[in-house]
């Protein structure tokens, strides 16, 4: 577990304009930079980049984030290797502690591994060209000499210490450790890889972090993968995801396939979308990572015994990360094909529809059930409730997972209710009888009087429905939706003439109104709160936290926020502080984003002593309504003892205070 002090410390120290800099070409635009987006298609800019805050945003998609929420979305890294990444670029050592469950921190990576896989990626490479028998196996796949080397697919020749004239050291230790050389129980020291096609498998960042190996005539196996080791591991890294990258976030989907092969053929066939894994089951970590490039992943499968089972395996491990704004779904391919011989047999536009006509999960989740039990005897749908209750609990409480409730339920013939309470699942109450509908006549619980003068007449659509200042049933001047009667938490008020203040329904964050009260005119957003404006000065400005301070008479929580922020690193920023806070204290990161959202000055640009001026200042406007309300309080008690008196007169001495500037 990496300890929040050095990632805050972290975030303070790399600006975020030169790791944007290195994918988007920024140019200045008043106090921030401004460039193309890279998450979506755009032709003028809408992204910027606040050196200030150190955040990214983009006005026409929202992505938004720090350093860190960047190279995770752009270059499709986990939260940890970003980390790492940015330390590394810094020249710092990320350190470990102990995590919550007992985990233990993983040793650091020797650079020699990197490098020394990039050379036998290049002596590969080298190697095939001077190959006619390699060369001729490529050619006979159909694979292109461009899209080989777009690749970087290699050979590597029979024989068993070939990588001795590709290294300096054939002893190096980094050798085995990156899988490349094997040492037998004799000392002795031979190459993995003999007489195989070899495609270098690539991290996000463009690194080779492994290899694949497919025989060329007969043997096995018939492909090699580099062994687990510091750089590698085939259960969280995807053959092709560093060259997909771009066509997946410019279509949205991924295609998940599971060969070497499948992978260079559909690109090579313009299908630039497609990524494998590595002779693995589709795991958790593998679609933690498609998940942050694209809303959709389409897994392809052969369409036999063993391509179902597959997929099925991709299914369950699935459940846990479903939700209801991304799609899983599952395309079986015809007998004797796979993607590399459909795409060459079908066609580009015929083999995308078929990825477009995929099979959702939950189709495939019931099918597979369903095919499986005898539904017309009662053993059978009792087999098929039995079966489908642990899919159901390993799933998230989202909008899918009643769906498949309600799919189940219909099949076996069931109530709703009865198989949610057999699968262990929270059953709704039944709805109460429904209330009487009232028409237009005065009562004291739902405000009483007249339509248009505060009072609560229902009526059904058309009639329980407030439309303005006008009669019942009248449409809306704007012609759009009426507002529903009794919003008002049953005040009373319509929202015409004479409702009165308890008539009146206040605007809501966010929403749109007319100059005539209707829905649809300029957003009125909620200004900042006192204390909110309070918080983003601090936040925007750590060296405030430092300064003198009374916290008589400030609230508990802008206290405890001063003290937080003075246990920042010095040079700490809003990203930093920021980024601690969804970690540590998620309720207070959104709290704090959407007060960033609302404030409409320029905190983040004042100079410091501005910014002291307006603290101090807010510190006078937070503590005048508690310190007046002790004044009163202790007038009311009668000020009877000498102890209330000389407070009263303290108090009041500290009220007159207020009128002076300087003055917290």
């Amino acid at each position: 577990m990496i300890p929040q002090a050095f990632i805050q410390e972290l975030l303070s120290r790399v600006d975020i304009v030169d790791v944007v800099g290195r994918a988007v070409k920024l140019r200045k635009a008043g106090a921030n930079l401004q460039g193309l987006c890279p998450f979506h298609n755009e032709k003028s800019p809408s992204f910027t980049v606040s050196p200030t805050k150190q955040f990214y945003h983009c006005f026409g998609c929202g992505a938004h984030g720090s350093a860190i929420g960047f190279l995770m979305e752009h270059h499709g890294l986990g939260y940890v290797e970003a980390i790492h990444e940015l330390a590394n670029g810094l020249g710092l050592t990320v350190p470990q502690e102990a995590g919550r469950a007992g985990g233990r921190a993983q040793p650091p990576v020797s650079p020699g591994v990197v490098a020394l896989l990039d050379q036998a990626a290049a002596y590969y490479r080298s190697r095939l060209k001077e190959t006619p028998r390699a060369i001729d196996y490529l050619k006979r796949r159909g694979l292109t000499g461009q899209t080989a080397a777009r690749f970087g697919i290699g050979y590597a020749p029979a024989g068993w210490r070939n990588l001795e004239s590709a290294v300096k050291d054939y002893a190096e230790p980094d050798l085995v450790g990156a899988g490349l050389v094997i040492s037998g129980d004799d000392g002795k020291r031979y190459d993995r890889f003999r007489d195989r096609i070899m495609f270098p498998i690539r991290n996000t960042r463009g690194q080779v972090i492994g290899f694949g190996g497919r025989v060329l005539d007969q043997g096995e196996p018939k492909y090699l993968n580099s062994p687990e080791g510091p750089v590698f591991s085939k259960g969280r890294e995807l053959y092709g995801l560093f060259e997909a990258r771009e066509a997946i976030r410019a279509v949205d989907r991924v295609l998940v396939v599971e060969g070497y092969m499948d992978v260079v053929m559909l690109h090579q066939h313009g299908c630039g979308y497609a990524v494998a894994t590595l002779g693995t089951a589709t795991t958790e970590a593998h679609l933690q990572k498609l998940l942050r490039q694209a809303d959709r992943v389409v897994f392809a499968f052969d369409g036999d015994a063993a391509g179902r089972r597959a997929a099925w395996r991709a299914l369950e491990n699935a459940l846990p990360m479903l939700s209801d704004t991304r799609r899983l779904d599952f395309l079986f391919l015809p007998d004797g094909h796979d993607p590399d011989s459909a795409i060459q047999a079908f066609g580009l536009e015929a083999f995308e529809a078929r990825v477009d006509a995929a099979m959702p999960l939950s189709a495939f989740l019931v099918h597979e059930l369903v095919s499986r039990v005898d539904l017309g005897t009662p053993e059978g749908r009792a087999r098929l409730q039995a079966e489908v209750k642990p899919l159901i609990l390993a799933m998230p409480d989202i909008a899918l997972r009643g769906q498949i409730v309600l799919e189940i339920a219909g099949r076996v013939g069931v109530d709703v209710a009865e198989l949610a309470r057999y699968l262990g699942l929270p059953v709704a109450a039944p709805a109460p009888p429904a209330r009487p509908r009232w028409s237009g006549r005065a009562d004291s619980e739902r405000g009483g009087g007249e339509w248009g003068s505060g009072g609560r007449g229902v009526m059904e659509r058309g009639g329980g429905e407030r439309y303005g200042p006008g009669r019942p049933g009248q449409a809306s001047p704007t012609g759009r939706r009426p507002f529903p009667g009794g919003a008002d938490g049953g005040r009373g008020g319509g929202y015409g003439a004479g409702g009165g203040d308890r008539g009146r329904r206040p605007y809501l964050e966010g929403e749109r109104r007319g100059p005539d009260g209707a829905v649809g005119g300029r957003t009125r957003v909620r200004p900042l709160s006192i204390e909110d404006r309070a918080l983003l000065l601090l936040a925007y400005h750590p060296a405030l936290a430092s300064d003198d301070f009374d916290p008589a008479f400030v609230p508990d929580e802008l206290v405890a926020w001063r003290a937080r922020i003075a246990r920042l690193p010095a040079g700490a920023n809003f990203a930093a502080l920021l980024e601690g806070l969804r970690l540590e204290d998620p309720d207070a990161a959104t709290r704090l984003e959407a007060a960033d959202a609302r404030h409409v000055g320029p905190i983040a640009e004042m100079p410091i002593d501005e910014a002291r001026v307006e603290f101090a200042a807010a510190l006078r406007r937070v503590k005048r309504p508690r310190l007046k309300a002790a004044i009163d309080s202790l007038a009311a008690g009668g000020l009877e003892t000498e102890a209330d008196r000389a407070r009263y007169d303290e108090l009041t001495a500290f009220w007159r205070l207020f009128d002076n500037p300087e003055h917290c």
